[in-house]
């Protein structure tokens, strides 16, 4: 397996796409330092208003862009960091992970997944029709979420782009993504 950090994004506003920029350094139990997202309890406002004590398990968003050429097919033009990830993946199918694998992204930064980011109404207003584009069915009638995973810290790190990405431990037998 090939896989690689293709690009990194972060934003201190609470804003749907991310600022594509050199590094983020990722913050153990927190998630990407200077990210609006940034936090050992919910940061998403959605969230924050039902019960901000919780748990964040959104702290890093990890976006594979193969999804990228996919949604072109689709008449839908998207770039790295426009649907809110901090990081943009190449090499690896995310959503095929099982909930609670461990990744190891550049030499010493590693993430938990926690599962499936639900799409939103906010990616129609980032442009109408994608979220249907990111949204399929099995042909057993199951939603399919595309639009990426999410992860918790669990030891901070410096990531850029070109960094590897290595899974150091996948849980037996596989859990499904779910939300988070």
């Amino acid at each position: 397996m090939n896989a690689r950090v293709l690009a990194v994004h972060r934003s201190p506003l609470h804003q749907f796409s991310k600022d594509r920029v050199h590094a983020i350094t990722l913050l153990e139990g927190l998630g990407v330092q200077g990210d609006a997202h940034c936090g050992a309890t919910v940061q998403h406002l959605s969230r924050v208003a039902r019960d901000p004590s919780r748990p964040n398990l959104r702290q890093v968003h990890l976006l594979q862009a193969e999804l990228f050429a996919t949604l072109a097919r689709q008449g839908h033009t998207v770039h790295p960091g426009e649907l809110g990830e901090n990081i943009t993946t190449e090499g690896i199918d995310l959503l095929e992970l099982s909930t609670g694998t461990e990744l190891q992204l550049g030499r010493e930064a590693r993430v938990r997944i926690t599962g499936l980011r639900n799409p939103c109404v906010q990616i129609d207003r980032f442009q109408p029709g994608l979220r249907a584009a990111v949204l399929d069915r099995t042909a057993d009638g199951e939603l399919v979420r595309k639009a990426g995973v999410m992860a918790v810290v669990l030891h901070g790190g410096e990531i850029s782009a070109q960094d590897r990405i290595q899974v150091l431990r996948s849980p037996v037998p596989h859990v499904p993504l779910r939300p988070v």
